[in-house]
Formats: C-alpha cells, structure tokens, sequence
C-alpha cells in the first residue's frame, strides 16, 4: 500500500447545452436569447427574481453569467457559457451518484423547454440538445475530479509523462466514451461518421485554456477546495475537458467510474509509461474516425496498438490496482466498475453491436442512421437529413428525441432507477458538500446574497437594526457538514450558533477607491509598460 497522500475520487461536471430557437426568422443565431431563456425559466421555477444589475443583454462575463444555485433543489447551479445553458453537477463520490444527478440536470433543463415553450409564440420551438459541436464550433462536458495537490502538481508542470499517461487513457477511452458525429469538424479529414464529438478539436497536450487550441489535460489550476493548512494536506481539482456529453448511463458512468480509478492509481504511484503515446493528438483522431476499431497509433515503447488493445491494458492495471485493495475508500464500488469495464470491452472485442447499443451512445447513434440509410436509397452520409437524425438523437424534447425513445422502449441499460432521478432532481447529494450549501441556501433563503461552490456569503440584521454580510467558507468538498448542523440544531435552530459553527466571517463593508492620474503621469505610465524607463522610479 502506497504511502503517498491520497484523496476519495470526488467528482463534479459542467456541461454546457446547444440552445436555439426553432422558426424564429429574427436573428442568424438564437442561441444568446435561447440560454437567457432557460435560465430564466430556472429561476422562475424556484421564484428568484433576476439577479441584479443584469438585463436581457447578458452579464459581464461571456463565460460565466446569469448564474443560478439550485440550493432549494439538488445544490447544482445552471448559468450562460459563451451563449449557452451550462449544468453543473452538485459534487458526489460514486459514479453511480453522477449519473443520477446527470439526468437530474437534464431533467431541470427539460422543465425549463416546456415552460419557455408555453409561451414562445406560435411555431417557434426552443430547442436544447445534449451534444458538443453544432459543426462550427465545439462547447464543452467537463469533468471535474479531487486529486492531491502533489498528482495535479505532477501532471500539470513536474512530470511530462504523468500528462502522458492520462493522456493516453482520454484518447484511447473513446471507444466507450464517445458519443458519436458525422462528419468532421475543425479542418479535420473527411470522414463519414465518427466516435467522438471532441476529437477534431484538441491541438495541444496541455494547457489551461479550453475554447481554442485545446489540451487534451487541462491545466486550470482553480481548485475549489481550498489550498491546505497543516492540518489539512491540501487538494487540486482536475478540470478535464476531454469527454463528450453521453446520453446512455453506462457510458456516463464508466466515464466517471473509469476516470476516477486511473487517477487513484496515478495517485497511488502506478504509472507505466509504455502506456503513454508517441503522438496522442494524432491518435485520437485516427481512433475516433475509424468505427472499425482497427486503427493503430504507435505507442512510446514502439508497439502498434489499437484504442481498444490499450482500453484492455488499462483495464488490466486498474484490476491490479483494485484487487490490491488499494480503491478501498478512494473509489466507491471500485470492483463494480471494473467488472463493468471489463464486460463493456469483452462486448467491444467480440463486435456485439446489439448489446453494445444498450449502453454505448456512438453505437447507438450509428445504429440509427445506418438503418436510416439502408431503408431509404435517397440518402446518403452527407443528407442534411442525417445530420439531422444526429442531433435528434441529442435532443432534450421526451417527444422527438431519439435517446428517449429507446429509453422508454426499455431498449437501453440503465443504472439510476426512476426514483433516484427524481430525488436527484429536488435533493442534493447527503455525503458531499453540496449537503451543506444546499442548507444554508434553504435556511437563509432570501438573505443569501452569494453562492459559490466553496463559499456562501448571507446579509443579515444586526440587533441595531443595520445590516451585515457574513461569509461562510466551504473549503472541503468532503464535508457534509452535518456535524455543524446538528450541533446548531439547524435548520430550525439559533441562526448566531449556526453562524459561529460554521466559522462565518462578517465582511468588511466595500470600498470603493477613485484614481487620480495627472496628464503627465500618462506618458511614464505607458512608458514603464513599454520598458522604457527604470521601474524602480516606482
């Protein structure tokens, strides 16, 4: 058993919608107004009022506005990313939780489309699709993971081939993980129909960026979970930015259940690097425009290998890995996932489409469209109807999309019962944070002023009759904070108590700071940025 400073596998995402309004002859992109929409449909429901200072036009920040906390719901939080609705998972530790706040998220977001819908005039349609290219431009899934400072440190600046091995695991994982295109994006080689949406868009190994000239690891360093005291080893968020959105539950869940073992093991120390590729940007799209599975890519040690012949031997080093008992209390239901992963590739090596169909988006969608095709001679790969019998596949409309259609058949396999997505929906997880912050938004309802992941600041009245911000920070992504409930008796108890449980902090009033600069201060300040004169002036 490894020595090294280990961390339970908690994981999170952020996934952003394709959003547009169907018959609206007003604009070349509805999507801006298709996102502010669904966000406002989201607050409506929970009976919030717009925040403030922001108007139809949008927030401040392209990437991040019009945010809402469902803190009376499942402690998630929607906003607008670039123009599109954007979901984002409350924290949970097993997989098999991600998948049932997943659909929980989807779910939200499909109450928001009838609602906007009621009212949209007659013959336009809000469409949401749960997708991540619309052919000209490519929007995220990103899964979020808690790691150790020291591995996110390893893979992100000290060891090129920690970078490479995860690398290899993404790249090579789309065989069970890619949710299916046709076509290519990206100035990609034309190709029929492929295995992943992403693939065509990573052009870098790593990098913090994520809208152009994409890692295959990201490098953002924006934690969430506070950065360690003594007391407290301090821990990373792995932001990956890699996957596709799946539909399909098992493909959602070993996902995650896959992700969340790799990275114990690199925590754990268990590296290979013959498991690392000579050219991953190159691999992934060769993999992932072939549907045969037979493409190659050469691997650091020489060998050609197959995505499907490296899937087996990273399946090989998690069962190890697992066995050893090391997963114990990292990641939940670690000898589940690795039957299951084991199964879903003994499925991929014997070529069995029709189970494969049961829990694989690609091999669904694929399905669907050769069937298309075979039964109508008039079509052909590059029918606008084919793409369009793509993108139904992702479409959040019960109705009309293809995925829901299966589902309800009963022809797919599930792993979140009915009743678990509907507690998802209106309960956040017990066992992470998201049980805390989902509290406090309950218990101080309107006098909550902000909510982040790590943080809730409230304002409340003094005995004075003035009124104070107080901030309560979340550090730990780990802590339920029940014990600090209880001991206040919340959420029925003294709201002082609750308060000084938690640590809260009154915050010191804003300050607002006015420059002054001379006219001839002008000049030395574009020159010192300039470099043209001695910064020690200064």
């Amino acid at each position: 058993m490894s020595d090294r400073l280990r961390v339970p596998k908690l994981t999170g995402a952020d996934v952003e919608l394709g959003n547009f309004i169907e018959g609206d002859p007003r604009a070349a992109s509805t999507a801006p107004v298709a996102a502010r929409l669904v966000i406002a449909a989201i607050r409506a429901r929970l009976g919030l009022a717009p925040p403030a200072g922001t108007t139809l036009d949008g927030g401040k920040n392209p990437h991040d506005h019009d945010r809402v906390f469902l803190g009376t719901l499942n402690s998630g939080c929607y906003y607008i990313d670039a123009d599109h609705a954007e979901g984002c998972l409350p924290e949970t530790l097993s997989a098999w939780d991600h998948v049932a706040w997943w659909q929980a998220m989807l779910r939200i977001a499909q109450r928001a489309r009838d609602d906007v819908n009621a009212m949209l005039p007659t013959g336009q349609v809000l469409q949401l699709l749960a997708d991540n290219s619309d052919g000209v431009v490519s929007y995220g899934a990103h899964l979020n993971v808690l790691v150790s400072r020291p591995t996110w440190e390893d893979i992100a600046h000290r060891k090129a081939h920690h970078a490479a091995f995860l690398a290899a695991f993404q790249v090579s994982s789309i065989v069970i993980t890619g949710a299916g295109k046709v076509g290519a994006d990206n100035s990609a080689a034309a190709v029929h129909f492929q295995l992943a949406q992403r693939a065509d868009w990573f052009e870098s190994m790593t990098g913090p960026q994520t809208t152009y000239h994409r890692p295959l690891v990201n490098t953002r360093d924006e934690p969430l979970c506070g950065r360690g005291t003594r007391a407290t080893p301090a821990r990373a968020r792995l932001h990956c930015i890699f996957f596709d959105t799946t539909l399909s539950q098992v493909a959602t869940l070993l996902r995650v259940g896959m992700m969340q073992l790799v990275l114990a093991m690199m925590e754990g120390g268990h590296i290979d690097v013959a498991l690392t590729l000579d050219d991953p940007l190159g691999a992934v799209r060769a993999w992932s425009h072939d549907v045969t599975l037979t493409a190659t890519a050469r691997g650091m040690d020489g060998q050609e290998l197959t995505a499907l012949e490296m899937q087996r031997r990273f399946w090989e080093m998690a069962q190890r890995f697992v066995a050893s008992g090391e997963a114990a209390e990292i990641v939940p239901r670690a000898e589940e996932l690795v039957a299951l992963w084991d199964e879903t590739l003994c499925l991929l090596e014997r070529r069995d489409w029709a189970a494969l169909a049961r829990r694989l988006d690609w091999v669904l969608k694929l399905g669907c469209i050769e069937r298309a095709l075979a039964s109508d001679p008039s079509l052909a790969w590059d029918s606008p109807e084919v793409r369009l019998l793509a993108h139904q596949y992702a479409s959040l409309d019960v109705e009309r999309g293809l995925y829901w259609h299966f589902a309800r058949a009963g022809l797919l396999d599930e792993v979140a019962t009915e009743e678990q997505v509907r507690h998802a929906v209106s309960h956040p997880p017990t066992d992470t944070r998201a049980h805390l912050r989902g509290q406090l938004q309950r218990r101080f309802g309107h006098a909550v002023e902000r909510v982040d992941w790590d943080h809730i600041v409230v304002r409340l009245s003094d005995r004075d009759g003035t009124t104070s911000s107080w901030r309560v920070d979340l550090p730990d992504p780990l802590d339920n904070g029940c014990a600090a409930l209880a001991r206040s008796a919340a959420p029925h108890g003294d709201i002082a108590s609750l308060l000084q449980e938690l640590g809260a902090v009154r915050e010191a009033p804003a300050v607002a700071v006015k420059w002054r600069v001379a006219p001839g201060d002008v000049a030395r300040i574009v020159a010192a940025v300039a470099g043209e004169i001695d910064h020690g002036d200064y």
